[in-house]
């Protein structure tokens, strides 16, 4: 089986709204977690330059960006995949994420897949000497408050849906 993790919650405000303030405006809700921190300068502010032939950057306080991955599927307002990297990876090593917006009645329901992690060494420093099992645990509790404050971000009357 793949190391995965599959969270979602439902926010209130269309697809095409989800869409946009999960990538323009990434750098005002997303919380950092200095467990699973992109580098050891961080936190910095996040932002996805250049759409469908982008990034996702980690913007410092000194000014420097680090890249943490490529857009490989921009498709507002239903569906973004990008490559997901931390500083300590090795050249060819990465993670994918996959982030969905479906339309659940008045609301819509905002699916992140973070794949790829079987491709991360058990003892990479990324994964903090955490059992795989309590290490995608955590991961995907990380997610789940991301989601979270882009809930709060997009505004109330948000439902939740379950966390896998």
């Amino acid at each position: 089986m793949a190391s995965r993790v599959l969270v979602s919650l439902r926010v209130a405000s269309d697809p095409a709204r989800a869409f946009e303030a999960f990538t323009a405006e990434i750098g005002t809700w997303w919380r950092p977690n200095p467990l699973f921190a992109f580098t050891p300068r961080s936190p910095g502010v996040l932002a996805f330059e250049g759409g469908a032939e982008g990034r996702l950057i980690e913007r410092l306080p000194s000014g420097k960006a680090f890249e943490i991955g490529r857009v490989k599927v921009w498709a507002p307002p239903r569906r973004l995949v990008f490559s997901w990297r931390q500083a300590s990876f090795a050249e060819d090593q990465e993670t994918e994420v996959e982030v969905r917006f479906d339309q659940v009645d008045d609301q819509t329901r905002v699916t992140i897949e973070h794949r790829g992690w079987d491709g991360v060494p058990q003892e990479h420093v990324a994964r903090h000497g955490f059992p795989p099992a309590a290490f995608l645990q955590r991961h995907a509790e990380w997610w789940r408050d991301l989601l979270g404050s882009l809930r709060a971000f997009i505004g109330p009357d948000s439902g939740e849906e379950g966390k896998h």
